[in-house]
This record gives structure tokens, sequence and C-alpha cells, in this order.
């Protein structure tokens, strides 16, 4: 059993900063090292990618939108440590939505697509 869960949303204005929080944790039946990806959801659009990064954090990958003002990282290189942060920056009003966070016991995320399991959501609101 995975669980995923994140943290760290909230209402900020524009030009500020955000920092969200993933850990996904338990094992499947292969394996308790995942590559973590972050997507979102803003009302009315279909869910999008935004960041990803492999298990064992050597490899990155951005939604353009995303390039240059979002940095996906992990907590420790302890592969065990499922933990991953996306510090959001310069936060613009259309990057309002729902961000999930996404865990993958392949590559999948890394190249387009997406893992198994999913958090819940964490609201980021950014507005003046």
């Amino acid at each position: 059993q995975v669980h995923v869960e994140e943290s760290g949303g909230g209402l900020v204005q524009p030009g500020e900063s955000l920092r969200l929080t993933c850990t996904a944790s338990g094992r499947t039946d292969k394996t308790s090292t995942f590559s973590m990806g972050w997507f979102r959801q803003a009302p009315g659009r279909q869910r999008e990618f935004v960041a990803a990064i492999s298990w064992g954090g050597s490899s990155t990958q951005y939604a353009d939108s995303a390039k240059g003002r979002f940095t996906i990282s992990r907590a420790s290189k302890d592969l065990e440590d499922n933990t991953v942060y996306l510090q959001m920056d310069r936060l613009k009003p259309e990057d309002t939505a729902v961000y999930f966070c996404n865990a993958d016991s392949g590559i999948s995320v890394l190249m387009g697509g997406q893992g198994d399991y999913w958090g819940q959501g964490t609201q980021v609101t950014v507005s003046s």
C-alpha cells in the first residue's frame, strides 16, 4: 500500500514564493522507492504536468510553464526517503490550481506519463 500526501499550499500574491512538500510512504510488492512528480489542475481545465524527479534525484523534467521559476528536489539522498519539494518562485495568477503529487514505481512520470499513486491535492492561489 502506498500513501501520498501533499502540504504547503496557500494564498500568495503575484511575485511571491511557495514551497510544496510531498511524501510517499509504503511500498508496492517490488519497491519502496519512487520517481515523483507534480501535476496541477485549474478550474475548468485538465490536469497538467508540472515537474518530475527520478528516484535518485539525478534527473528532472519541467513543463515549459515551470522552467526557470519552479524547482523540484528530493529531501535527501536516502533512497527510502520519498519526500520531495516543489519550490515555486515568481508566482503568477495563472499558477493558481490544485497541485497534486504523483508517485511512480517506474519512470513514466519523467517521460510524459504518470505513476499509479496520487495525493489528494493542495490548493495554491495566486492573487492580489
